[in-house]
């Protein structure tokens, strides 16, 4: 799969989400993949660092991109870790950040760079 990226989850809506590292970089795969959505999470995730440090803002928390088609959601998950979610443009945006941040504070701890990495094999070896 690549990028950093586990399985996309699909959900209602539609949606996607992928869990994202901060080495996500260009996929080889076909456009609109998970490992697409990585690599758009972890270049947004850096931008906004980056933003954040040059005004002395604090830690980033979430960002959210709304597009005429769509909107990108993106969460600090730990250790740098991102969770991002593509949503359709008439999604409750509200509705798709609590839903986030109850992920986050369930199961961030464990989305480690060693799961990721071990589950991106795994999906890898079974392609």
């Amino acid at each position: 799969m690549g990028a950093g990226a586990l399985r996309p989850v699909r959900g209602p809506g539609p949606f996607t989400a992928v869990a994202a590292g901060s080495e996500a970089g260009p996929s080889d795969g076909p456009k609109g993949s998970s490992a697409d959505l990585a690599t758009i999470v972890s270049g947004i995730g850096s931008l906004t660092v980056g933003a954040a440090k040059l005004m002395d803002g604090g830690g980033v928390k979430q960002t959210m991109v709304a597009m005429d088609e769509g909107s990108v959601f993106v969460m600090s998950i730990s250790d740098g870790s991102l969770l991002g979610v593509h949503a359709t443009p008439d999604c409750d945006m509200s509705v798709v950040a609590y839903h986030m941040a109850l992920f986050v504070g369930r199961a961030g701890h464990v989305l480690t760079p060693e799961l990721r990495s071990e589950l991106r094999k795994s999906m890898e070896s079974t392609q």
